[in-house]
Parts: structure tokens; C-alpha cells; sequence
């Protein structure tokens, strides 16, 4: 079973790459015709979302990948690509078309609900912090491994509700550009966790480079 580190880096990996506070200036415009109790209700469900989708991953996410055949080292290259360029965009402070393209914008304007989709699913539970999990799954098969990692997806959606809770708050008093300062940082922290799942993947595919 691996060590706390690796269980500290994965926690906060998945923050930086869900970054919730990265998202509150989408979450105040999708939620713009909504009163206060129903942006509280929003921002619940949106981190219930968040937590469904990922227990849902570590769960099955072994799963998907046996039934369609992917080895884990091929796994860890193309999910670190991913995760690669999604750091790239929120170190420019904007949101990645790997999360959402333009037509899932318009689309979600239209919604009434935007607490499943798109907020929790793709904008915060995206891709990245998919393949994370899924990475992370086969550093061991104990059932404490598992028990570990659903626990600090536990602690990552609860931090989500926190932070939607907080919004005017975190609004007025980290401003925009405090909040793309903080995206920048989440991005390169981002991009360091993408070149370790990159340059891990490919050392077990070519086991000369090691």
C-alpha cells in the first residue's frame, strides 16, 4: 500500500484540478437568476455530484479499463496529456475546452438545473480529476487503499459545498484577479502532477528509461 505522501499528493492533486475556487465565477453566472437559499441548494448538489461521480469512477474505474482493454502505463500517459492540457489553460486563467466547449456553455444557459450538469459533470468532476482516480486506483487493491481514497474524495467534494457556499464572500474579498492568481497556481501544480503520470507511464511502457 503506498505511503501518506502519495496519499497527501493525491489529495491535493484532485483539488488543484477540480479547483473549486477556479469555477466560482461560472458558478455566479449560471446561477445568476437564482435567489440565495437556491444557490446554497445548488451548490449542495453540485458537490453530491462531485462525490457520485468520483466514488462512482473508484469504484469501476479498474472496470472500465480491463473491459475495453487499456493498460494502466497507457492509461497514465493519455490521462497525463490530459490533465497536461488542462493545466496549460488554467495557467492562461481560462477554462479548458477539455471541461467545457462553447455549445456546453450555451446549452447550460439554457438550463434551469446546473447542478449535475454542467457543474458538477464536466466542469468539476471532469476528465482529469477521472483518469486521477483511476491512476491512483492501481497503487494497490487492499481494501484500506480503497477506504483512503474515497475518504479524500469525500474531503475534496465537501471543500467543493464549502467554497460554493462561501461565494459572495470569496467574491468580494478575493476579487478576479485573485481568483485567476489562484487558478494559475492550481495549474502549475497541475502540470507537475501531469509530467509525473506521464513520465511514470511511459518508464513502465519502456522499462529501458528507468
Amino acid at each position: 500500500m503506498p505511503g501518506w505522501s502519495e496519499y497527501a499528493k493525491f489529495f491535493a492533486g484532485l483539488i488543484s484540478i477540480v479547483n473549486p475556487i477556479g469555477s466560482v465565477p461560472l458558478f455566479l453566472s449560471l446561477t445568476a437568476g437564482q435567489t440565495h437559499d437556491d444557490r446554497k441548494r445548488t451548490g449542495f448538489f453540485t458537490s453530491i455530484s462531485v462525490m457520485a461521480v468520483l466514488m462512482t469512477v473508484l469504484a469501476a474505474g479498474e472496470t472500465i479499463l480491463n473491459f475495453f482493454g487499456i493498460t494502466v502505463p497507457s492509461f497514465r500517459v493519455g490521462g497525463g496529456i490530459l490533465i497536461l492540457l488542462m493545466a496549460i489553460s488554467m495557467m492562461h486563467a481560462r477554462l479548458s475546452p477539455v471541461k467545457q466547449t462553447e455549445e456546453e456553455a450555451q446549452d447550460a444557459a439554457e438550463k434551469n438545473s446546473v447542478a449535475v450538469v454542467p457543474l458538477g459533470i464536466p466542469l468539476l468532476a471532469g476528465p482529469g480529476a477521472m483518469s486521477t482516480v483511476i491512476v491512483y486506483i492501481h497503487s494497490s487493491s487492499s481494501p484500506t487503499h480503497y477506504i483512503i481514497l474515497g475518504s479524500e474524495i469525500i474531503g475534496v467534494s465537501f471543500m467543493v459545498w464549502i467554497c460554493l457556499r462561501l461565494l459572495p464572500l470569496i467574491a468580494s474579498r478575493v476579487g478576479k484577479t485573485g481568483m485567476n492568481i489562484v487558478t494559475r497556481v492550481m495549474g502549475l501544480i497541475t502540470a507537475a502532477i501531469s509530467i509525473e503520470f506521464i513520465t511514470g507511464g511511459l518508464k513502465q511502457i519502456f522499462p529501458a528509461l528507468s
